[in-house]
């Protein structure tokens, strides 16, 4: 037996405007299955939870590569 989905989510690789997203968002209301197409707006506490993520694995490949340097 196989799973079923509800809903797909589809992850942007950067924050768009919203007047650049919609011919993006009619273009996915086209395909078949698709009900309804809406944005999800960027938040301050997304960001953070990014930039750190991204910090954080900036520092890790940092000592991976230059395992005698010290980081900050």
């Amino acid at each position: 037996m196989t799973d079923r989905f509800h809903s797909l989510t589809v992850v942007l690789d950067q924050d768009l405007r919203e007047d650049d997203a919609r011919a993006l968002m009619a273009a996915i209301q086209q395909l078949r299955f698709v009900l309804d197409v809406s944005g999800n707006v960027s938040d301050l506490a997304a960001y953070v939870a990014e930039e750190r993520a991204r910090h954080e694995i900036g520092q890790r490949l940092w000592r991976a590569l230059y395992p005698d340097r010290e980081t900050h």
